[in-house]
């Protein structure tokens, strides 16, 4: 018990941390720039409500978000996972305070997979800042088909049932590590960790449920890490990310103490149509300079 309390307490105070860090980044810009530009939209913030609401039952927030920002051409493509990771950071911190706290999972397991994720963001995240639009756009572009591919393959029941194993030991612990450090490094990049997390669990032999507190624990620990080095590096859009993450507080607060379930089949399904168009458009955008400089004389 006392190295979950310990683990609370450091999830909490990363928290605060990165509500200083982020206004101490930001304070220079925002005195520079025109008034009202800082201000989040409804829209933002509404996006930021629906998509942390889902993602606290399951759903997942990079996937819609980045198909809902695509869509709307929020925001330039090389913007998006940063504005993501910074966005979503806060209300996602919440709901790993929420799940460790009532999700029993092995304490060694949980500790070691959340170090790992948190290890490949810290790496990932230079890397994606530095990375040119096409690279980004190809990039998501993959990861929205992965993401449906996932969404499809939970409906028809193609995934893994799992276990009752509630924590992981010798080699199969190695293997979780490895696959986790790799995902921490692939959300820099925009790609949701839940779906795979959930799925590195279940064929490990866990019970799916112990998947909440590892997945919402390694994005909580690593996004506020992730997030304050895109918000150095400045490539994201810091209004749109403050609209996600004042609609995301609410949502995720509704959703784990008032909601708390939902029959989800059909909102899947109409992901996996969402962000396989988004892919789509995401790819297409990518080729496109390909194209134009091919035609070029």
């Amino acid at each position: 018990m006392h190295g979950f309390s310990l683990l609370l307490a450091s999830l909490a105070t990363l928290g605060v941390w990165y509500i200083w860090r982020w206004r101490s980044l930001e304070r220079a810009r925002v005195a520079s720039a025109p008034p009202g530009s800082y201000r989040p939209t409804l829209e933002d913030s509404l996006v930021g409500f629906v998509t942390n609401f889902f993602d606290t039952l399951g759903i997942g927030n990079f996937a819609p978000t980045t198909a809902w920002f695509k869509f709307r051409g929020r925001m330039p493509d090389e913007h998006i996972p940063g504005t993501l990771n910074t966005g979503h950071a806060l209300p996602v911190v919440i709901e790993a305070l929420v799940f460790i706290s009532v999700v029993a999972v092995d304490l060694t397991t949980l500790v070691t997979m959340i170090a790992a994720a948190v290890a490949g963001a810290w790496l990932g995240v230079g890397v994606v800042a530095k990375l040119p639009r096409r690279a980004i756009q190809i990039g998501m572009g993959l990861a929205l088909l992965v993401a449906g591919a996932l969404f499809a393959a939970k409906n028809a029941d193609w995934l893994p049932g799992g276990g009752d194993a509630l924590g992981l030991h010798g080699l199969r612990l190695i293997f979780a590590i490895g696959v986790s450090f790799l995902l921490g490094a692939l959300m820099m990049l925009g790609i949701g960790l839940y779906a795979p997390c959930l799925v590195l669990v279940s064929l490990l032999g866990m019970n799916p449920l112990a998947a909440f507190p590892i997945m919402m624990g390694s994005c909580a620990f690593l996004m506020p890490i992730g997030g304050a080095r895109f918000v150095r590096s400045g490539r994201y859009d810091c209004r749109a990310a403050l609209g996600l993450t004042l609609g995301g507080l609410p949502g995720v607060l509704i959703a784990a103490f008032i909601v708390k379930s939902l029959p989800l089949v059909w909102l899947r399904w109409l992901v996996v149509i969402v962000v396989s168009y988004a892919a789509v458009l995401m790819l297409r955008s990518a080729a496109r300079p390909a194209a134009e400089s091919a035609a070029a004389p």
